[in-house]
């Protein structure tokens, strides 16, 4: 039962990154979103969340985590309550990120339970399988309930619907979890907030040149400004006696390639999700619900190639699988660079998603062994963390270099498809356009259809930097292999 609870929060909080990709379109339209403004419905909630989840586990660990667990999931349920009733666009973006600073607080909180919950052994080793699991395949899950939820209600109910889940593991909390012991110790304040407004104005500033060019001013502003404030983070985390992000963690040659692994993989399976639930519904013509049960393979093929790694890691250890898992989803993001406006689902978008699937299951095992790994008990946390902070920031950040691939490919699509459209267009059709400035169908699915494909081109390089760090970078020793063959976790409790 306690598994049960933690389990229940973490895909709560993962798959509120993606439950939201299925009503996009619908959320749009309601409160007029462009299309590169949209990626800050996703980017909100990703950049407080992978931004502050080092702060999380470590108040975690100094008041408590049973009751900062509690919490995280009562704060993510207010801010789930209040994006559904949002009525525009600045309150939906408020409560999104009001939802990442609560599942910053909750989500490290829940993987230290699992340490403190569950005796070192098989046992927790079954726990963290479970919870890596439900880490993994959480994001397919989500735009399946997506789906559902708008299709059968509206799109508020993919914010409503955490409300009474949330309510219910607050409530069972108390009866199946222990509380830890607190650790004396200060809150690194100056570290988490310079670390997340340094990313979120390092990702404005490729939203902004996505919208109005890189030679805009406020565009380089933001880029200034970023480059300033992360200097100053890593002053500040040098310095600091007890740092958000311990920097002798990077001094380790393979936990610094998985940080930099996890930060490639992240900016594809965000763009993945995002570019395909936009394409599926909007060029294929899909239902909500449809596109949410075509994601629904992803959720399989990720556990079967976590399976794999899992069975064959303690033999070949996690670089093959690293490596091998990259070129995977390198692959399927190229066979998806070649969709066009006559592609189908069957034909040319399931193939290589489930390519890129196995890959990522793949990934996801050895990636999380890799960053525990030679890792002291008390710094797990906070290596775990860090691992979890790179998946969401790394997300965030290549979603924003996607869109603005995205922007600047769509843009000159439509320039070619204007002229087209406007000399075989009726009088009512132009007159339409002047007034509304949106090309109709077919002409606005080519334009869409290019920005995607650019993007997923993006997308396949960051997949071939992952396998290029994974070969040059990783090292897989002769104790990594022994700690593999027993029944303990990497690093210990």
């Amino acid at each position: 039962m306690a598994l049960l609870v933690i389990a229940s929060c973490q895909l709560m909080v993962v798959l509120d990154i993606t439950i939201v990709n299925i009503a996009l379109p619908d959320i749009q339209r309601a409160l007029d979103f462009s299309t590169t403004s949209l990626a800050w419905v996703v980017n909100a909630y990703t950049l407080t969340f992978g931004g502050l989840l080092l702060l999380g586990g470590r108040i975690g660990d100094i008041l408590g985590r049973r009751r900062v667990f509690i919490f995280g999931v009562l704060l993510f349920v207010l801010a789930s309550l209040l994006g559904g009733l949002a009525q525009n666009e600045a309150q939906l973006l408020a409560a999104r990120a009001l939802q990442g600073v609560g599942g910053a607080i909750a989500s490290p909180t829940a993987l230290s339970l699992v340490s403190t919950t569950f005796p070192e052994g098989p046992e927790r080793n079954r726990a963290f399988g479970v919870f890596a699991a439900v880490s993994a395949g959480g994001g397919a899950i989500g735009l399946l309930a997506g789906g559902i939820l708008v299709e059968w209600l509206n799109w508020r109910w993919v914010l409503f619907v955490n409300v009474p889940i949330g309510l219910l593991i607050a409530l069972a909390t108390p009866r199946f979890i222990k509380e830890s012991e607190r650790h004396p110790g200060h809150f690194d304040i100056a570290g988490a907030l310079t670390s997340t407004v340094g990313m979120v104005l390092l990702v404005y500033g490729f939203i902004r040149a996505a919208q109005e060019g890189w030679r805009d001013a406020l565009t380089i502003a933001s880029f200034v400004a970023a480059v300033v404030v992360l200097a100053v983070f890593i002053l500040i985390e040098r310095r600091s006696r007890q740092p958000i992000t311990p920097l002798h963690m990077f001094a380790d040659r393979n936990r610094a390639g998985t940080y930099g692994i996890m930060l490639c993989l992240a900016a594809a399976i965000f763009g993945m999700f995002f570019f395909l639930t936009l394409f599926v519904q909007n060029v294929l013509g899909f239902s909500p619900l449809a596109a949410g049960f075509a994601f629904l393979p992803v959720s399989a093929v990720i556990a079967v190639g976590a399976g794999l790694a899992s069975r064959f890691l303690p033999t070949y250890g996690p670089k093959p699988f690293m490596v091998v898992g990259a070129i995977l989803a390198a692959g399927g993001l190229s066979w998806l660079t070649l969709t066009d406006v006559h592609s189908t689902y069957a034909g040319s978008v399931l193939g290589p998603m489930l390519v890129f699937s196995l890959g990522m299951g793949m990934e996801f095992v050895s990636l999380t062994l890799m960053a525990l790994s030679n890792v002291s008990p008390l710094e797990t946390g906070a290596a775990s963390g860090l691992l979890n902070a790179t998946q969401q920031v790394g997300g965030s950040l290549g979603l924003s270099i996607l869109v603005t691939m995205f922007g600047t490919a769509s843009r000159n699509e439509a320039n070619e498809q204007v002229s087209d459209f406007l000399a075989q267009a009726t009088p009512a059709e132009r007159l339409n356009f002047r007034r509304t400035g949106q090309l109709p169908a077919p002409w606005s699915d080519e334009v869409l259809t290019a920005g995607v494909s650019a993007a997923f081109v993006m997308a396949a390089i960051f997949t071939v930097l992952a396998a290029l760090i994974a070969i040059v970078v990783i090292q897989v020793r002769p104790s990594d292999l022994e700690r593999l063959k027993g029944d303990t976790v990497p690093g210990g409790g």
